[in-house]
């Protein structure tokens, strides 16, 4: 019997540390890199193509570093992205280390607090997902069309890898749990 007690510890243990490891929060610098606000170079360099390949999810903290003598982080609506409308901003941050916590999930749409820079590509797209809201396949079906005729695409989750696994960990715990029961 102590061994049955010693097996269920050890199974206890490793589900809630495997629960704790899929819960944080994460933070994410935007970009990868420190100086990667700034308008991009080529389509390439875009911050959406960053976005694309993570995973954002509620609690997650953006973190932009940027000199705030230079420029600054704007959190607007969609259509204020669309047109790089700086005039009503949902938030504006003026720091040289803005952290936004991402606390909704859906489309969060970010800009330079210089129109032009703007204009010239300087915003960021991310898709908070929660653990119910997964998607098959890369595609967002809230493709926006700016003005000027390019398509802009939010960023979206990859459904792949270890971020996309909680409903597995449940699953597992629930196994888990009923092995405890059995052998206690």
């Amino acid at each position: 019997m102590a061994i049955s007690s010693k097996v269920c510890s050890f199974y206890l243990i490793l589900v809630i540390s495997m629960m704790l490891s899929y819960t944080e929060a994460r933070d994410h610098l935007v970009g990868g890199k420190a100086d990667a606000w700034k308008v991009p170079s080529s389509e390439t360099e875009s911050l959406n193509n960053w976005a694309e390949k993570n995973r954002f999810n509620i609690g997650d903290i953006l973190v932009w570093k940027y000199d705030s003598k230079k420029d600054s982080v704007m959190q607007v609506t969609r259509e204020a992205y669309l047109t790089c409308n700086t005039s009503n901003p949902i938030a504006e941050h003026k720091d040289d280390e803005t952290k936004v916590v991402l606390d909704k999930p859906g489309p969060q749409y970010f800009i330079s607090g210089i129109k032009d820079n703007c204009d010239k590509g300087e915003k960021l797209i991310v898709l908070v997902i929660t653990p119910r809201h997964r998607r098959s396949g890369g595609v967002s079906p809230a493709l926006a069309s700016s003005p000027n005729g390019v398509t802009e695409s939010p960023a979206v989750a990859p459904t792949s890898g270890a971020g996309g696994h909680k409903g597995g960990v449940m699953v597992v715990v629930g196994v888990l749990v009923g092995f405890m029961f059995a052998f206690v």
